[in-house]
């Protein structure tokens, strides 16, 4: 405190002196956690930023008319934008046919894949057949292309190249090895005490299966069923080789737009816009649900 001095010489009044805190240094944690932040902002931004712009340039695609995409320099922003791309892939193709079989294919395979696959996962999580589960990541790994030839020849046999049974069940060697290995991790995680109590009580296997051990799987049939619906949904070389001109699923309608005259790029755009919407609203309408069956084990807090 300092004294202020008024004229008479007596002191007036007391004024506070301004006191310094004292500077505390960045502790090396705190440091080393900041820039940990920064470096995985900065990778994200990295892996991400393509995709994005890829995405953007797409959708400035659609939204241009074919004089706007052709032009140069290249013009990104549309103006204005129009819907003459969407309005024409609809006009000239028969879009809404092709997503009708694309929709009857795509929740056909995701249905047998998860009847299949989710008792299929239970199994080798219980048994722990380590063999089982490394015949399905192989088949899992393996290229859809190698099985198409076989495929192929069988279904030529067979006479149904054409319709839906084809792509449906070339589909479930997609789906249902994505599912058994969704659910091996997921079963894996359910405590075992909760199916040994429902065993004693005088419940069979299945019965345990069905009810305790699938409802406390629920994110991971979740999972499997959203990736399962995604690969079948963008499938490309099975719908092409064995589907007939009514059978034909979105991405072969987008394929066939190609010519040899000259690449719309408008229209081209849109029809692929066409066949990504469901997929991306899909994912970013049930992402809570995925990271919650990739994350969390059967139950929580236990």
């Amino acid at each position: 405190m300092t004294d202020l001095i008024d004229a008479t010489g007596g002191v007036a009044l007391k004024a506070p002196t301004m006191l310094r805190k004292p500077v505390r240094a960045v502790s090396p944690y705190r440091l080393r956690r900041a820039l940990g932040r920064i470096g995985l902002y900065l990778s994200v931004i990295f892996l991400v930023s393509p995709a994005i712009l890829f995405f953007f340039w797409m959708f400035s695609l659609a939204l241009k008319t074919e004089l706007a995409n052709t032009a140069y320099p290249p013009v990104f922003i549309p103006n204005p934008p129009s819907l003459v791309n969407f309005i024409k892939v609809f006009a000239e193709n028969d879009f809404l046919g092709y997503t009708i079989n694309s929709v009857i294919v795509s929740f056909s395979a995701t249905g047998l894949a998860l009847l299949l696959g989710v008792p299929a996962g239970y199994g080798i999580a219980k048994t722990k057949a380590t063999q089982a589960a490394v015949l399905i990541l192989i088949a899992r790994v393996t290229p859809g292309l190698s099985y198409l030839i076989p495929l192929f020849l069988i279904f030529q046999w067979l006479g149904m190249l054409g319709g839906y049974a084809p792509q449906i069940i070339t589909h479930l060697v997609l789906t249902v090895p994505i599912v058994v290995w969704v659910m091996i991790g997921t079963f894996e995680a359910l405590p075992v005490e909760l199916e040994e109590a429902a065993l004693v009580d005088g419940c069979t296997i299945w019965q345990a299966f069905r009810h305790v051990a699938v409802p406390l799987a629920k994110p991971g049939v979740v999972v499997g069923m959203i990736l399962s619906f995604i690969f079948s949904w963008n499938n490309f070389i099975f719908g092409v080789v064995l589907a007939g001109r009514t059978t034909r699923t979105l991405p072969v309608a987008v394929y066939n737009m190609l010519t040899f005259e000259q690449i719309s790029w408008g229209p081209l755009a849109a029809a692929a816009l066409v066949v990504t919407a469901p997929v991306l609203l899909l994912t970013l309408l049930m992402q809570k649900e995925i990271v919650a069956g990739l994350t969390a084990g059967g139950v929580k807090g236990g």
